[in-house]
């Protein structure tokens, strides 16, 4: 989660107020450390941007939309039953908008689950953001210095940094519901996922594949992939990789001959990002097409943006532990 230590000064209403010992209304003062940088929040906000989809599915999921003044960097189609909410907050951008352009849309906070918004070229650096009084939070999964980045993705860093937002925005009772819910599921998706071994000779191996066909894009370990797989109790076939992701070639790939493949449907349309793509380059290509995952079309489909810590982690284990009960079950 982005932090690690958190202390909240007259914790906030949902109202985004408390009251002082002389009855007066105090703003909510939240103080925490994100990704080895003190961020300070003087009062919830009312003009934050978020700067790319996890970051703003977690504030629409939230209740956040009227709070915010800009989105940027849209990867997959909204999640269907935050759209109307994700209509009502501008675009600043296809990608990441620039620090004028982010500026210019007045922010009292940026939030990102990724380092790259707040490049140079970018949104601009957390501490220059700070010097202009706008403070930026950054997800623990992707801190500037490699070195702060947790060893692997937890659920409880997830739900942390939800928390994070809702304490923040002067939210708590939205985001401890929204926790509920969250865990609630996946404790179902822990107990129904039954044996997935069942017609197995042993326990299977996914390989987790996110783009591109000459040079894929696979899943190593410490990263969401290899958290759900732990969760769902199956093995990954690239863990001994110690990159949350690597560039593989299809000829060690098939040394390895995974189980299961589960692709990533990216809709932003380069080499290899839809499903159909992948699996259409996978039943063509002359080394791929004889992987055993291929020939017996053992594929498990989540969106892209599901392969990320997010909101949208827990429906990945469970859309995942749907497919291994279809194939397994």
């Amino acid at each position: 989660m982005g932090s690690l230590l958190l202390t909240l000064a007259a914790c906030g209403s949902a109202s985004g107020t408390s009251t002082g010992v002389a009855g007066a209304a105090t703003p909510a003062v939240t103080e925490l450390t994100s990704c080895g940088l003190p961020l300070k929040v003087a009062a919830p906000p009312r003009r934050a941007v978020s700067m790319e989809q996890n970051a703003t599915e977690i504030m629409l999921t939230l209740g956040l939309a009227d709070r915010m003044a800009g989105t940027a960097y849209r990867t997959d189609p909204v999640l269907t039953e935050l759209k109307a909410g994700y209509d009502e907050v501008p675009v600043l951008a296809d990608r990441y908008p620039g620090r004028e352009a982010l500026l210019a849309a007045g922010p009292d906070f940026v939030y990102s689950m990724r380092a790259s918004a707040y490049a140079p070229d970018a949104g601009g650096t957390r501490k220059d953001l700070a010097a202009l009084g706008i403070p930026a939070y950054l997800s623990s999964n992707d801190c500037e210095d490699p070195g702060l980045i947790p060893s692997s993705v937890t659920f409880d860093a997830i739900f942390g940094e939800i928390d994070d937002i809702a304490k923040i925005f002067g939210v708590p009772e939205r985001g401890e519901s929204v926790l509920a819910d969250l865990r609630k599921r996946l404790d179902v998706a822990k107990t129904t996922v039954g044996n997935v071994t069942t017609g197995a000779s042993a326990e299977p191996n996914l390989m987790w594949y996110y783009s591109g066909t000459k040079t894929p894009a696979i899943a190593g370990r410490g990263g969401l992939p290899d958290t759900i797989g732990t969760f769902l109790g199956v093995g990954n076939a690239f863990s001994d990789i110690t990159q949350q992701w690597s560039e593989g070639s299809w000829e060690k790939i098939a040394e390895r001959d995974p189980d299961v493949i589960v692709l990533a449907d990216l809709t932003r349309g380069g080499d290899g990002d839809s499903a159909e793509a992948k699996m259409g380059f996978l039943r063509s290509d002359p080394v791929a097409s004889r992987l055993t995952a291929v020939r017996k079309n053992h594929f498990i489909v989540v969106p892209g943006s599901a392969m990320d810590p997010s909101i949208r982690s827990v429906g990945a284990v469970e859309q995942v532990g749907r497919g291994l009960r279809d194939l397994y079950g």
